[in-house]
């Protein structure tokens, strides 16, 4: 078994009585999520999915049932649980809506209309765009000021963190992006170094500043890469150039091919 699946299948799932909701969802993942890249990412069966999607669309009707009362009486964590996983599940249906015949979520939109933009989720009241989960939802207003959301949230493109294949679960929020995050800096065809340059997902440019506020005491880049100094495996050398600003960095492409897998 790969280290991915072997932690996740290691981790025990406390399902409670206040995290039942996502239990559909976690079954789905753990069938439908395949280790890759020496188990630092995923890819994901969308035949399968496509196969239960009934399951699936049941649990999105569960998910817009919860009302915005409801999600207000919640803890942060399981607040922000529950977003991440509505987030990655209505992703995962909205590749449905043209799958097999889809290669890239791209084409889900257009050129005038971003496909993150398109309004199709029925959401604590609202019908809302994944832009909207993940932009005014979880990062607006600094409601969670939490940078690790972008190794958990799936855009359903190779060049995307993985889609763990695990729910997540307000007990176990801290832990499951911790290992997020760790996973992707590990993943050497999304970050690495060479020539005395530091190789960087295109993610970090765009939500730089996500990165600069403060968590784990990194007020820059810099300094959260070298919170992650051993899932970048940085040498004691490559540490002091990125403390000391002497390390370039420079932003690879994004891929934005579908993750899809057998």
């Amino acid at each position: 078994m790969t280290v991915l699946l072997a932690i996740l299948a290691s981790t025990t799932v406390k399902a409670d009585e206040s995290d039942s909701i996502h239990q559909p969802w976690d079954q789905l993942l753990s069938k439908h999520v395949k280790s890759i890249s020496e188990g630092t990412s995923t890819g994901v069966n969308y035949s399968g999915f496509k196969a239960d999607q009934v399951m699936l669309t049941g649990y999105l009707d569960t998910l817009s049932q919860v009302s915005q009362r409801e999600f207000n009486s919640w803890s942060k964590a399981k607040q922000l649980a529950f977003l991440i996983n509505a987030y990655n599940a209505w992703t995962v249906a909205f590749i449905l809506t043209k799958y097999p015949d889809i290669a890239s979520i791209k084409e889900l939109g257009s050129f005038f209309s971003s496909p993150w933009r398109k309004e199709f989720i029925p959401l604590l009241g609202k019908t809302r765009s994944l832009d909207n989960i993940e932009h005014t939802l979880i990062r607006g207003e600094g409601n969670f000021n939490e940078p690790r959301i972008h190794f958990a949230v799936n855009c359903a493109s190779i060049g995307c963190p993985a889609l763990r294949a695990q729910a997540y679960r307000a007990q176990q929020l801290d832990m499951q992006l911790e290992q997020q995050t760790k996973f992707f800096l590990a993943d050497t065809t999304r970050n690495y170094i060479a020539d005395d340059t530091l190789y960087l997902s295109p993610i970090f440019k765009w939500y730089r500043d996500d990165f600069e506020q403060g968590f784990g005491g990194a007020n820059s880049l810099n300094a959260f890469t070298l919170l992650y100094s051993n899932a970048l495996n940085l040498t004691p050398t490559e540490q002091r150039k990125i403390k000391n600003n002497t390390m370039k960095i420079k932003f690879l492409d994004y891929n934005w091919a579908l993750n899809d897998t057998p």
